[in-house]
């Protein structure tokens, strides 16, 4: 966490962002040299199937066999270095608005409509006057989130409604079903997309699902791609933006 008398910065410790840039490749390497080495045993194996490409494999001259492979297993482990670094949640916290960045999406919330901010290991939320949620960062979405102890200091240390107890409203969610009653028309529809998302761990559409349903006045929360939804009527001023 860094910072000046007007701003906090709060982003995922430097060390675990290493350990993540020196591990994957590391892990990938060891990765693509194992399966080098399963390739030349199972290549023996009498039953087993499509045996081309497993010979090919076997019969490829070393030292380049091995390089290769701990090459590509490096790179695999490269990508996913990429991937976790568009995951890094950056929360900069001010004296009069709050901004999550992550990848190549932001969300600003000015202070004068923040009643409360909480995190449960899985979510920031930062929450409106009546319960509304003005910004959300999922590890469910593909967000990776500093930890709670710094998200927790930052926000109190600018005087931000921190809620240590979670959230105020988890009582009112109710698990989704199919063409259950009480959602706002459309609601039924969005909530079966985002559980075929669920399914498919597509983050983008998870996302992107969440904030249509909040359009709705529909705010979610996933548990083991459970939907749990609760519904918060719009003003008319909510209704007109969405318009």
């Amino acid at each position: 966490m860094s910072g000046t008398e007007t701003k906090i910065v709060i982003r995922q410790k430097m060390s675990n962002r290493i350990l993540v840039a020196a591990g994957f490749p590391a892990l990938g390497a060891v990765a693509g040299w194992l399966l080098k080495l399963l390739a030349n045993w199972a290549v023996s194996w009498p039953w087993i199937p499509l045996p081309g490409p497993l010979e090919l494999i076997n019969n490829a001259p070393e030292p380049t066999a091995t390089l290769v492979s701990l090459l590509v297993g490096a790179l695999a482990g490269g990508v996913l270095v990429l991937m976790a670094e568009y995951g890094y949640v950056t929360v900069t916290i001010e004296d009069d608005q709050v901004t999550t960045d992550r990848g190549d999406s932001s969300q600003s919330v000015p202070r004068a409509m923040i009643h409360g901010v909480f995190a449960d290991g899985r979510r920031l939320v930062i929450l409106g006057e009546r319960g509304e949620e003005l910004a959300v960062e999922s590890k469910n979405e593909g967000a990776d989130l500093p930890s709670v102890k710094q998200l927790k200091e930052g926000f109190q240390a600018h005087g931000y409604p921190w809620l240590t107890e979670g959230d105020p409203y988890r009582d009112e969610y109710r698990r989704w079903v199919q063409d259950m009653p009480g959602l706002p028309v459309g609601g039924n529809a969005l909530l079966k997309a985002r559980a075929e998302a669920l399914k498919k761990q597509d983050e983008k559409n998870i996302a992107e699902l969440r904030t249509e349903l909040a359009k709705l006045g529909v705010f979610v929360r996933d548990t083991d791609k459970r939907q749990w939804w609760r519904h918060v009527q719009q003003t008319d001023d909510q209704k007109s933006n969405h318009l």
